[in-house]
């Protein structure tokens, strides 16, 4: 990423962190996954158990992201975090 994207998605990270309102579990499985993807790439580890279904929808909302880059994942990020944060 470059530093501007860099920059711009730690703001969004630390955005996302100070939220007030809950955006709901849909939500912070879609940005669990771009974090994920922006800071580690496709997903490598297997899936978790079903005794683990937290685990599981993590593990799940990251695949879905496979192929996707790092920047594209970050500027996603980026996209959602402003609209959750938008005045």
């Amino acid at each position: 990423m470059g530093d501007g994207t860099d920059a711009s998605f730690e703001a969004a990270v630390a955005a996302v962190k100070q939220l007030q309102t809950d955006p709901g579990n849909e939500v912070k499985l879609r940005l669990y996954g771009l974090y994920k993807q922006a800071t580690s790439g496709d997903v490598t580890d297997g899936r978790p158990g079903a005794f683990n279904p937290v685990g599981r929808a993590k593990h799940d909302a990251w695949a879905r992201l496979a192929g996707t880059s790092r920047e594209d994942a970050a500027a996603q990020y980026v996209a959602i975090a402003d609209d959750l944060t938008a005045p």
